[in-house]
């Protein structure tokens, strides 16, 4: 079964928990501000826990966290 993962304006949620690149809590903030963050850092916004309230986000390299994901199953 393949898990859809919600990558920057794929984001449904208008408030996400975001964890930095560097794995610091960064709070939680509008998706807007969130995207905006990862942009100005060439990353891109990942949603990793959707069914929390509100749904957990990290800013990181799409292609690092698919790389991260095939390696972990």
């Amino acid at each position: 079964m393949k898990i859809q993962v919600r990558i920057n304006n794929q984001i449904r949620a208008t408030e996400l928990r975001v964890i930095g690149g560097d794995g610091s809590n960064l709070g939680v903030m509008p998706r807007e501000e969130a995207i905006r963050l990862a942009e100005g850092q060439d990353l891109d916004l990942i949603e990793i826990s959707p069914g929390t309230v509100p749904p957990v986000a990290r800013i990181m390299d799409y292609g690092k966290y698919k790389y991260q994901e095939s390696k972990r199953r």
